[in-house]
């Protein structure tokens, strides 16, 4: 099985047994999105740097016996309607297009507190205003499954990048 085959649980006892590490994990997730999520463009920000940032993090807690949570260092991405300090949140909406909010959503917070690795935002209908992720101000989304249908919405990023195994689980609204 790939790493990208396993579910959350399954990546959390791999990551308390010593199996794999988050940079493993994360580096397999974030090279699928740079080859793969050009054609479904369920993301409008990756976050390399901060990932792998926050994986080494993580790896560093387990070697220590001090993992914040069973999901210590898997990693996921949100819907870009949710505030990430210092991370651009768009909305999918030229309006907001270099917006770097100064805080982090309470989700965002309490994700970081677990130990959750973020790998970026994800796309949307403007504004949270559709049900297709086709009026994203940057790009449509596309559904892995068949790319002559939509992923529905508003949060069709966060469905197609679960779908497509380019996280391993995301949050929408």
């Amino acid at each position: 099985m790939e790493i990208r085959d396993y579910t959350v649980a399954e990546l959390s006892k791999l990551l308390s047994e010593g199996a794999l590490t988050s940079t493993e994990i994360t580096k397999a997730y974030l090279a699928a999105i740079e080859q793969e999520d050009g054609e479904i463009c369920s993301y409008l920000t990756v976050t390399p740097e901060r990932a792998l940032k926050e994986a080494a993090a993580s790896d560093e807690r387990r070697r220590n016996g001090a993992a914040l949570s069973s999901l210590d260092g898997i990693p996921y991405a949100i819907k870009d309607n949710f505030c990430t300090d210092g991370i651009k949140t768009t909305c999918a909406s030229k309006m907001l297009e270099d917006f770097v909010p100064p805080y982090s959503a309470t989700t965002v917070k309490k994700l970081a507190d677990a130990g959750c690795v973020l790998l970026g935002k994800l796309n949307l209908d403007e504004f949270a205003m559709g049900s297709s992720t086709e009026t994203s101000f940057f790009k449509k989304t596309k559904n892995p499954v068949d790319k002559a249908r939509v992923p529905g919405g508003s949060s069709g990023g966060s469905a197609a990048a679960v779908a497509a195994k380019l996280a391993p689980f995301a949050l929408g609204s």
